[in-house]
């Protein structure tokens, strides 16, 4: 399948491995293109989050493993493909309402952002696939649909953001109120209450 986009520069013209869809764009995603504060975030909250993925088999317990199973299938299997995908963005099924928001809010916990987020973009997919205005088009070919187009958008950002500062803000009650702040009654450890953590 080709495209061909009046106003690119330079037509690539070659198929992607294993595949008959022809790359006819090119997107600059690292070289020759300006960064700003979003796509750096971004890129640094792809490479933490695959990093960590690094210290799995010496923290591995069968526990986590089945936790990460079960959460796999309940955040990714169905409140992606069924919730965000089949139920909200294409409305091809229905769902009881009380299962309809269960199936989004553990959505959310899959790191895709929140429901509304994630269908316009995909309804954006939908409606302009395969041309200039589809936010992931393999045209670009297949590193930018994959993951590179996550650049162009700030997608992730937001939930980096807030699940870092929620993380750090949940931390400083394991520190900074065992450290700094008045203890009212002697409770015979370290605590304290600290006014600026709450």
């Amino acid at each position: 399948m080709t495209i061909s986009i009046e106003g690119e520069e330079e037509p690539v013209h070659k198929t992607i491995f294993m595949s008959d869809v022809v790359v006819t764009r090119k997107r600059n995603l690292f070289r020759n293109r300006k960064w700003n504060i979003v796509d750096v975030i971004t890129l640094i909250w792809v490479l933490f989050v695959h990093f960590l993925r690094l210290f799995a088999p010496f923290t591995f317990t069968w526990g986590a493993f089945w936790a990460a199973f079960l959460f796999h299938v309940l955040c990714g299997m169905f409140c992606i493909t069924l919730s965000y995908h089949r139920n909200l963005a294409h409305r091809s099924l229905k769902l009881p309402k009380w299962l309809e928001y269960t199936f989004a809010y553990f959505g959310v916990q899959a790191a895709q952002r929140d429901p509304i987020f994630w269908v316009s973009i995909h309804r954006t997919h939908h409606q302009n696939v395969d041309s200039d205005k589809d936010p992931h088009s393999p045209t670009y070919g297949f590193w930018f649909s994959h993951i590179g187009w996550l650049f162009d958008s700030g997608y992730i950002v937001e939930k980096g953001v807030r699940i870092t500062f929620t993380y750090h803000v949940t931390f400083l009650v394991n520190s900074a109120c065992h450290i700094w702040g008045n203890q009212v009654w002697n409770t015979g450890d370290l605590s304290k209450n600290n006014l600026y953590v709450f």
